[in-house]
């Protein structure tokens, strides 16, 4: 009788124990389950048992190929991509809004898990980005953001801080010329009209040379981000205004057309006109190098292994930040020198 007692003791506790366990799984209060659970979540959000890459397809719509910037931001994704193993389907807009907005739509009947693009320009995405959601196929920014007032049609923007770019580049500026006691004339190259970049980094250039009445902007224009335009557009000017003092390139591919378009005036870039630019790609840097640009404000293009890390995030239901800046640097021409022969782009 007691061996038959132990034995129903033993076992009433173990089946306890069993029902125990289940409630636990179930959301009850078993601490050891939950810590389980928990450790499960924990190693899915970072890289352990979470969705497999090999499931995941990525749309991705890029501006175009203007510039060595674009180029290097292109090569990033596609080989990040095929790193972590996430399936891509790449589309280039050649600079049109238009082909960008057939290619997200062209994602959403694909189905595909995420798509990130690189708006051409800041406004009339909203239609487009409703149908997405609506599709319930999550949307990130990179490199360039759009002015919708609603934020729920994305999930969060991945790129530089144009403004601040812009900022950095007036900041260099004003400290050359803080003792000026004449007007000293600039020109500026903008980028795509109506493009984040470009509006960003003239609002940040603009807010900063405020400060100092003598520095005074005599021209602007848009060069497209383009060097053949930038070679253009400072032909242009420098029939337009005899006496340049500095030039204000929204990236290096148009400081690099004006550089060109300076020297066949018989003028020295870096010298007879002092030259800002924003990018940092190696042609630029070169340039720096050179003497030929005296500061260039740092625009990453290496966005790859963010933009796949977000990706796996919304895919696994993570939360992520709804703007995440990449870090930058600036280079005066010696730090460009220096800085050079390890550049990666």
């Amino acid at each position: 009788m007691k061996k038959i007692g132990k034995m129903g003791a033993v076992l009433a506790l173990t089946l306890s124990m069993v029902m125990l366990g289940a409630c636990g799984n179930n959301g009850g209060g078993n601490t050891a389950a939950k810590e389980t659970s928990n450790a499960a979540a924990e190693a899915s959000g970072n890289g352990g048992t979470k969705t497999e890459a090999k499931d995941i397809t990525l749309g991705f719509s890029q501006v175009g190929a203007e510039s060595g910037w674009r180029s290097a931001n292109t090569k990033s994704i596609q080989d990040s991509a095929k790193e972590a193993g996430i399936t891509l389907k790449f589309s280039d807009a050649q600079q049109k809004q238009e082909n960008q907005i057939k290619a997200l739509r062209s994602f959403i009947q694909q189905k595909v898990d995420v798509i990130a693009f690189s708006p051409v320009v800041e406004s009339g995405w909203d239609t487009v980005l409703k149908e997405a959601k609506d599709a319930g196929i999550p949307v990130v920014l990179t490199d360039r953001a759009v002015d919708s007032k609603d934020t729920s049609l994305y999930v969060t923007f991945l790129g530089s801080d144009f403004v601040e770019e812009g900022r950095k580049a007036g900041q260099w500026l004003t400290e050359q010329y803080k003792d000026a006691a004449e007007d000293v004339k600039i020109v500026e190259l903008q980028g795509t009209t109506g493009s984040a970049p470009a509006n960003d980094r003239m609002s940040g250039f603009a807010e900063v040379i405020a400060a100092n009445p003598h520095l005074k902007i005599i021209a602007s224009q848009s060069g497209d981000f383009t060097r053949a335009k930038g070679k253009e557009v400072m032909q242009a000017f420098l029939k337009a205004n005899k006496d340049i003092d500095v030039l204000y390139a929204h990236n290096d591919d148009m400081a690099l057309g004006a550089i060109q378009a300076i020297e066949a005036a018989g003028l020295k870039p870096g010298e007879d006109i002092r030259i800002i630019s924003v990018d940092a790609v190696k042609d630029g840097m070169q340039a720096a190098s050179e003497g030929k640009i005296n500061f260039i404000v740092e625009c990453n293009p290496l966005l790859g292994p963010q933009l796949m890390q977000v990706v796996q995030d919304v895919v696994d239901g993570k939360q992520v930040e709804a703007r995440i800046v990449t870090e930058e640097s600036t280079f005066t021409s010696e730090q460009a020198k220096e800085a050079l022969p390890n550049r990666q782009y």
